[in-house]
């Protein structure tokens, strides 16, 4: 048995996993499992750079990690960091920051090592079932892109693309700073179109149609799944490997996209952080599964953060 801690960076937050992993049983015993929103990729899109405010929160947040690894005794940590610190020019403060404050140094990664990551931490559990058809494509909808892996038990093609909620968002829904409330159906055919090429640049490494049962992880997919579940609040046993019909997605993806700030703000399963970004995040799922043909995708609350685990150990 082998205690790590695990940190995953994206666009929009940053989470930890401190888990005890023992390599011959394949479990993951959780021991802190915890997300918070930074926004790292606040205007990335459009500067190019990191904002200083977005590194201060996301530092304060490792300052209050740190704390907690410490508490818990981890014997190894990975850092790993994805979309916006790969997009942004001044990364390197990025880097120092997270060196000085935790001791290692953030790994860059990837789109393709983001997505080995994803699918083996949500496809390791899902071994021996039956009711689930392989290949599985699991998708991982961050905040600056959107992972696409195919496999069995292993990867047999993986893509990233840029495309994410807080990208979309930032991209199409803000006019003079502010978010629109609600978007005009003219902003909303301008995202879906640019998901639909991104979805064209994912087929053509990523055989996507020929998969059997889609997964779908991170913070749009799990708060999808809350709101069809009617969760009074946010409830990860009641999340985990849930199933979402197309239709229904279609229909709070729908509503995501008409409703106002105040009214996605009280939704009770609703973090404060996805309130201005969540209408994006689900129209990419919807456009994935109608793309694919999917009846239905099962919702992983097992994603990146458990695969850099895994590594670890």
């Amino acid at each position: 048995m082998t205690r790590v801690a695990a940190i995953d960076c994206g666009t929009n937050s940053i989470r930890l996993l401190v888990a005890d992993a023992d390599p011959g049983t394949g479990e993951l015993t959780d021991l802190d499992r915890r997300m918070t929103i930074v926004r790292l990729g606040q205007g990335v899109d459009r500067t190019g750079r990191l904002a200083p405010e977005a590194l201060e929160r996301t530092f304060a947040a490792c300052r209050a990690y740190a704390e907690i690894i410490k508490e818990h005794g981890a014997e190894h940590l990975r850092f790993v960091a994805t979309s916006a610190s790969r997009d942004a020019e001044n990364r390197d403060a990025f880097v120092r920051g997270v060196l000085d404050i935790l001791g290692v140094e953030p790994e860059v990664i990837t789109g393709d090592q983001e997505a080995e990551f994803s699918f083996t931490g949500a496809t390791r559990e899902l071994t021996g079932r039956t009711d689930l058809h392989r290949p599985f494509l699991v998708v991982d909808i961050g905040g600056g892109s959107t992972e696409f892996v195919v496999g069995d038990d292993h990867v047999r093609a993986a893509r990233s693309v840029d495309v994410g909620c807080v990208r979309m968002t930032e991209r199409h829904l803000v006019r003079e700073g502010t978010v629109t409330d609600p978007p005009t159906e003219e902003q909303i055919a301008a995202m879906r179109a640019d998901i639909e090429a991104a979805l064209d640049r994912a087929e053509e490494t990523v055989p996507l149609r020929e998969a059997h049962t889609l997964v779908g992880l991170a913070g749009s997919v799990t708060t999808v799944s809350a709101i069809a579940q009617d969760l009074p609040e946010y409830d990860s046993e009641a999340i985990h490997h849930s199933r979402v019909s197309l239709d229904r997605v279609r229909e709070i993806t729908g509503w995501l996209l008409r409703s106002t700030h105040a009214e996605r703000a009280a939704v009770p399963s609703m973090h404060p952080g996805r309130v201005d970004v969540i209408g994006a995040g689900a129209l990419v799922l919807l456009s994935i599964m109608e793309r694919i043909g999917a009846g239905e995708v099962v919702v992983s609350e097992h994603d990146i953060l458990d695969g850099i685990a895994w590594s670890v150990a």
